[in-house]
């Protein structure tokens, strides 16, 4: 079973937590990425990032001393957003921590693909920026299908908690023997499953901690998550879709 999420904008540095234990697979691509945007200007940067001006030059600066080999944090406890606080794996037990290193994958438009103790430095690039990186005119075009032959799932189920924006970097190369599964958080508003990013954020995280604590490896075990309130909604659901809702 290998589990796919997304990363997060807000990242931080902590060298004592835990030690990084790899480099990220695709460096020399991330490189050139770096190299990409250091020679944007502040204007092209902004339009890029979408940042007002104190975060403009907050991640200009990041990029002006960037150093992808120095001061790098484990991926997993690196990114500080929503999903990953409600994961929480800075109190995960041995046990846990070594189901997700196995299991885990975070999908990054920077890194491309990320075990949870690879080596990272705080960047801002999401998948859908419109970044031309060589011949590639964006960033989907320029990992291509990397990302999907890194997850090497060898033919284990694939558990889609990443935003579509993420997700559709592994949808696009799936083979017809690959079993991909979303999942759906959400609540029943008249009749039908409305999603919240926030809660469903807080959803994910909950569901990766919920797996690595009771070393989940079968959908049957997946489908028995009711952390928040949610439940599985057999009725809602398909082969490729678990839907858990909350009530």
């Amino acid at each position: 079973m290998k589990i796919i999420i997304s990363p997060a904008k807000k990242m931080k540095v902590d060298a004592d937590s835990f030690a990084v234990l790899s480099q990220p697979k695709y460096m020399t691509e991330t490189a050139e990425i770096a190299q990409t945007l250091q020679r944007a200007t502040y204007d092209e940067l902004q339009t890029l990032w979408h940042t007002n001006d104190k975060l403009t030059r907050l991640n200009q600066a990041r990029l002006e001393r960037l150093d992808l080999t120095h001061q790098v944090t484990p991926a997993l406890i690196a990114y500080s957003g929503i999903q990953y606080q409600y994961m929480a794996p800075d109190v995960f037990t041995a046990a846990a921590l070594a189901y997700v290193q196995a299991h885990l994958r975070i999908l990054s438009g920077f890194y491309g693909i990320l075990r949870p103790f690879d080596g990272v430095v705080p960047y801002r690039l999401e998948m859908q920026a419109k970044l031309r990186v060589g011949d590639a005119d964006n960033l989907y075009a320029y990992w291509g299908d990397k990302l999907y032959t890194a997850l090497n799932n060898a033919g284990e189920p694939i558990i889609n908690l990443a935003s579509q924006e993420y997700a559709k970097t592994i949808q696009k190369y799936l083979q017809p023997s690959d079993v991909f599964i979303d999942i759906v958080f959400g609540s029943l508003v008249d009749g039908k499953v409305k999603t919240r990013a926030t809660l469903a954020k807080m959803a994910r995280g909950e569901m990766v901690r919920f797996m690595a604590e009771n070393n989940v490896t079968t959908l049957d075990e997946l489908r028995m998550f009711d952390r928040l309130n949610y439940h599985y909604q057999a009725a809602l659901s398909s082969d490729d879709k678990l839907v858990f809702i909350d009530n």
